[in-house]
């Protein structure tokens, strides 16, 4: 009676709904389940009450909560588990960018709960430090968030392949399992019976019971739930279109230059930067530098094309003469082939730019993306919302597109960008502080417009918003589902662009057909009679371990190189800069030159920079470049 009085006293006091309780029944009991919610129905609230009841019920219980992007690492501390069990049970957050994974076992040793990443606890377990090194079974509990990740070779999956290694010996406890998600998407499946296979894979890698969603959520959906109203946006391409077909007669030139005939079809495509990135790699292998230097320039007038189809003509044109400036200062040695591509862009150069200055000739998509901004921000001081894009660089495009409009500068826009985490050699990435502080200046309404890149916005715990503009082709998948929980706000609208000539509007329709394929799924895999489903589990279990050793058999077979017989050249002169045996891998993800006369071959050209990355040992350098003929390296790291 007790119990139940506490219960119900920390449920009323963690604000738990019907539905969150419904689904958390099982993990209480110690069963791995995967518990599937939709956005903003507080999953993560539902895993903190199974956590604490957990570390009371279980001796010498250890939780650890699993998060596949560092800004979650702080996010779910400071949001959910510091303030409902902080003053109970010591909690730990971690991630790669401090100096805390470093010491991951100690850390782990003296919590009661530990927040990380997945890069972070997979390094732990194969690390032989021993300040670092845990073991699965040290935990009692995995929480895993946006467990839909856990598949092929994404780090939740290789996480999963240790935990069934132990389970198929039986020589060492397991933690139980909880997974969270919000869509469990389909794999890319477009029949049914696909579907579901991909489902009970995903269960199988999880070593799941059951996927738990409420019954009661669909009798009585929560008032949070409302769904938004759905807006396609079909925006016909340019009548014509100048600035584009002078990058395409630019393209044409290189290609006449190299001789080339493969590859100079469907100009501002995936399809033809694919062509191009194998182009590249041909031209590196036979060393060919015509060839690999004149794919690296195509390369960027792709994607110039992109862009351009994306936001204005100046946009792409600055990305073009960004790269021809510092191409021209940094890499002041010179070859026929560099002469020629400057001399090509420079002859071009003034008429691109005269050509953006006219305005007949700009982006439709940009006229109809301001209508929406102005209904949305024009009668209402408390509007909010947010604007998905493809790239870092169309992010900032359009930060400064809105900066530059006349008629949105009246409005009370407040609008700044919130781009992925982690080291790019792009100049534009975000680090954690930068991307805490965003979203708690969005959360407190000192910001109410964040423009994101679609590999940001995943797992983000955002207040509601009254308008999201998918603007860009999307993915399918989870890119709908995805969108629309964010629009969950009072009278909402979930805004797609779409341009028919690239069958975007009818990938729209097919997101929808599939959101549905993937719900019958899981109401199928849910229904399954509990013997056939448990060994189709152990069916599959038994078949992916299976894999994993004949492909460690295949891979141990391969030709190899010894380290001391491969050579490392300048991308751009070829001049031989170091050997196989001067490298060390750190922190599993980056390739370090220890060789000491690896200094005779570089230059800094930059301050020591500040990538938040804390190393064991190892502090970063300035960024570097050949002392040859100046191409950009890689950071240094010193």
């Amino acid at each position: 009676m007790a119990t139940n009085f506490y219960c119900d006293w920390y449920r009323q006091k963690m604000n738990l709904r019907d539905y969150q309780w419904e689904v958390i029944g099982p993990a209480i009991d110690g069963q791995n389940i995967i518990i599937w919610l939709p956005s903003g129905t507080g999953k993560t609230r539902a895993a903190v009450y199974v956590a604490m009841r957990h570390l009371e019920t279980k001796r010498d219980a250890k939780v650890a909560m699993i998060v596949n992007k560092v800004h979650l690492v702080h996010d779910h501390f400071i949001k959910e588990f510091q303030p409902s069990l902080g003053a109970r049970f010591k909690i730990t957050p971690i991630s790669g960018d401090s100096e805390r994974s470093s010491y991951f076992a100690e850390f782990v040793k003296k919590s009661h709960i530990v927040i990380c990443t997945a890069h972070v606890l997979y390094s732990a377990i194969l690390s032989d430090s021993v300040d670092r090194h845990v073991e699965m079974s040290d935990f009692t509990l995995l929480i895993m968030d946006d467990c839909h990740h856990t598949q092929n070779d994404v780090i939740y999956n290789k996480l999963m392949d240790i935990y069934l290694e132990i389970k198929i010996d039986w020589h060492r406890r397991l933690p139980q399992i909880l997974g969270l998600t919000a869509f469990p998407v389909a794999g890319g499946a477009s029949t049914f019976e696909n579907a579901v296979n991909y489902i009970l894979m995903i269960c199988a890698n999880l070593d799941t019971w059951k996927i738990m969603s409420p019954k009661t959520l669909v009798k009585a959906p929560d008032a949070r739930m409302k769904q938004p109203c759905r807006q396609y946006n079909l925006v016909a391409k340019r009548v014509v279109d100048p600035f584009g077909d002078k990058l395409k007669q630019l393209m044409t030139a290189i290609h006449d230059y190299m001789g080339d005939t493969e590859y100079r079809a469907n100009f501002g495509t995936q399809e033809y930067e694919q062509n191009v990135v194998l182009m590249e790699k041909s031209g590196a292998e036979a060393d060919d530098i015509r060839k690999k230097t004149c794919a690296g320039h195509l390369r960027k007038y792709n994607d110039a094309l992109l862009i351009h189809d994306t936001v204005r003509m100046r946009d792409a044109y600055n990305f073009l003469d960004e790269f021809y400036v510092v191409e021209g200062f940094y890499k002041q040695r010179r070859d026929e082939t560099d002469v020629f591509l400057y001399r090509l862009f420079n002859e071009y150069s003034t008429g691109l730019l005269e050509l953006c200055r006219i305005t007949r000739y700009e982006n439709p998509k940009l006229k109809m993306l301001e209508e929406i901004l102005k209904k949305n921000f024009q009668d209402s001081s408390g509007s909010s919302g947010i604007i998905m894009t493809p790239t870092r660089h169309t992010a900032h495009s359009l930060f400064g597109w809105i900066q530059s409009i006349s008629s949105l500068r009246g409005l009370n826009i407040k609008a700044a960008v919130f781009l992925a985490s982690g080291f790019s050699h792009q100049s534009n990435y975000m680090v954690q502080n930068d991307q805490n502080e965003v979203v708690e200046q969005f959360r407190q309404g000192f910001l109410n417009l964040l423009i994101f890149t679609s590999l940001a916005e995943e797992g983000l715990n955002l207040p509601e918003c009254n308008v999201v503009v998918w603007y860009g082709p999307k993915t399918i998948g989870t890119s709908m589902t995805q969108a629309r929980s964010r629009a969950s706000a009072e009278d909402s609208c979930c805004s797609f662009f779409a341009r028919s000539r690239w069958g975007e509007s009818r990938r729209e329709m097919t997101n929808e057909t599939l959101e549905d394929l993937m719900n019958r799924a899981i109401k199928y895999v849910q229904d399954m009679p509990e013997v056939e489903y448990a060994a189709k589990i152990r069916d599959l279990q038994r078949a992916s371990l299976a894999e994993r050793m004949v492909q460690k058999i295949k891979d141990e077979n391969k030709i190899k190189f010894a380290s001391r017989d491969v050579r490392l050249d300048c991308r751009n002169c070829n001049n031989p800069v170091a050997h196989g045996d001067d490298l060390r891998l750190v922190d599993m993800s980056l390739h370090v030159n220890i060789n000491q006369h690896f200094k005779d071959y570089y230059e800094e050209y930059t301050a020591p920079l500040d990538l938040e990355k804390k190393m064991e040992n190892w502090v970063p350098g300035g960024s570097i470049r050949c002392r040859f003929c100046r191409n950009k390296f890689p950071p240094r790291l010193g």
